[in-house]
């Protein structure tokens, strides 16, 4: 398994993605999620990949060549020359759809099921940047303002800390903050995912970047993740009443006078035979 998170706000894009793929507890490797393709000055683009190792690798390499036919009946469009995000996530589309064609019947056989998705994101000269969710089928979305990030792999346990903090106008510092707590809140919860991390920061307009980092279980700003967001929520549910059930003192009692006051019963009474 593996988690994956590609987030755009108003100032850039965070992409962050672990490293473990594992077929079983007894084999576990680390592989890198994450591929950059740039063309300075001109293209920036990140894929994060999950699933099927075979699969996401075997896109992954055939992105740099693969081309579809121009909307407008032009030169082939491949993701060096498209001229928008879009295209050049029809074209990583394209490559998926290839690759089952090619190893999807195989699978099948060896009892494999072809699982792969992918987050796509990153900006060509002349639009603003993009982000979109690929899946196994080709097909994909695309973040909105009311939806701006993506998760890929084991997403359940990171998603809450996301859904609370992240809007477009979150600074991208904070975005990258707040993808390294899901990512610790999943590494927590979840053996299957794993250090090393790949994370990377690309600010809006700047075509390529040097905000980039692995992050291992020496480095420090990641250790003072782990430590202090364990430490604050500690904190903050020590600071929650206890459940109070008949109110007293407290402002917030647990049990209040309703029509579903309590879950039916069945009561016995004495000498009533149980069949």
């Amino acid at each position: 398994m593996t988690y994956c998170i590609g987030i755009r706000v108003n100032a850039g894009l965070v992409f962050l993605s672990d490293s473990r793929t594992n077929a079983g507890v007894d084999q576990i490797s680390t592989f890198r999620k994450m591929m950059v393709y740039e063309k300075p000055g001109d293209r920036f683009m990140v894929m994060l990949s999950a699933g099927n190792l075979s699969i996401s690798q075997s896109v992954r390499e055939r992105l740099q060549v693969e081309k579809i036919e121009s909307r407008d009946g032009g030169e082939p469009v491949s993701i060096w020359n498209a001229s928008s995000m879009f295209d050049a996530a029809r074209v990583l589309g394209a490559t998926v759809r290839r690759v089952h064609a090619d190893d999807a019947e195989a699978l099948k056989n060896a009892g494999v099921d072809f699982n792969a998705s992918m987050i796509f994101g990153g900006q060509i000269k002349g639009e603003a940047m993009r982000l979109f969710q690929v899946y196994a089928a080709g097909n994909f979305i695309e973040a909105t303002r009311e939806t701006c990030y993506f998760q890929v792999g084991e997403s359940k346990y990171g998603k809450p800390v996301l859904d609370r903090l992240i809007t477009p106008t979150t600074p991208l510092e904070t975005a990258a903050k707040c993808a390294l707590v899901s990512m610790d809140s999943t590494l927590k919860s979840n053996l299957s995912v794993g250090l090393p991390l790949d994370l990377l920061l690309y600010r809006e307009g700047e075509f390529g970047t040097d905000r980039i980092v692995c992050i291992d279980e020496g480095n420090p700003y990641f250790r003072m993740i782990h430590t202090t967001w364990g430490q604050r929520l500690r904190e903050v549910f020590d600071g929650i009443d206890d459940p109070h059930w008949d109110g007293g003192d407290t402002a917030h009692p647990l049990r209040v006078r309703s029509d579903r006051y309590e879950p039916m019963r069945k009561i016995t009474h004495p000498g009533e035979k149980i069949v």
